[in-house]
């Protein structure tokens, strides 16, 4: 199955990118949902952090690459122009199944990181570097399966993994959310729940957002009746509002 067939890159990393996501959804990493460039940002993420660009047998689990350091691995070796701002991207798009998937690891200077904290870092799993060192020889086959038969079943793994490490915070109508883990999340959480009650009693809550959804929770026909600026994704981008 061709999944860049409308790239324009030139035909050897577009041949790597096509093994990259032949490798994930070997391991199964689902990728229903992704567009081509969606595919083809994870891919070239991918090969940052595994240190590749030509071949398979230069993937090394040593490195630990800040987003910025993706950034630019990506833009020296692929032709881009990502922006450095867009780090948020590569954490929240491009490396996130990877890491809940336990196939790249991310690491941070503090224990229970935000998950936009800073110091993080990403490097391969040992045993998928391991794996992925076989892919295209005779013994891929054979480590697929043994690396398979190791590990959770990777669809009930992301399932699991997405519902830990959140901010529990119920609105005042009752309407229950999950916030990722963080000072920001925690401080929404305290507003809504000990602030409002006390200080703002007929308040309601219009909009909420969060680190992994900027648009977690709105009330748009109410926001409208107040003549407030239609909110997006990018107004945004790189700070948050209550």
């Amino acid at each position: 199955m061709a999944y860049f067939p409308n790239s324009r890159k030139p035909a050897k990393a577009v041949q790597l990118m096509e093994q990259v996501i032949d490798i994930l959804v070997s391991v199964g990493i689902p990728i229903a949902d992704k567009t081509e460039r969606g595919l083809e940002k994870m891919a070239m993420a991918f090969m940052a952090v595994a240190g590749v660009t030509t071949k398979w047998s230069e993937a090394s689990n040593a490195r630990f690459l800040k987003t910025r350091d993706i950034i630019n691995f990506i833009n020296q070796h692929f032709s881009e122009k990502i922006s450095s701002g867009s780090y948020d991207d590569i954490r929240r798009k491009d490396l996130k199944l990877l890491v809940l998937a336990d196939l790249i690891l991310n690491s941070s200077n503090k224990p229970n990181a935000a998950t936009n904290d800073p110091t993080r870092s990403y490097s391969l799993s040992s045993d998928f570097k391991d794996l992925i060192l076989s892919y295209g020889t005779k013994a891929w086959k054979g480590n697929l399966a043994k690396f398979k038969e190791s590990r959770e079943n990777l669809e009930d793994l992301l399932a699991r993994k997405r519902m830990i490490a959140k901010v529990p915070v119920k609105l005042p109508g009752g309407k229950e959310l999950e916030l990722s883990l963080g000072q920001h999340n925690d401080l929404q959480k305290a507003i809504i729940e000990e602030f409002l009650p006390r200080y703002g009693q007929g308040c309601e809550v219009l909009y909420i957002g969060d680190t992994a959804n900027k648009l977690l929770f709105i009330d748009a026909e109410k926001l409208k009746a107040l003549q407030f600026f239609e909110l997006s994704h990018d107004e945004f981008a790189g700070h948050y509002r209550l």
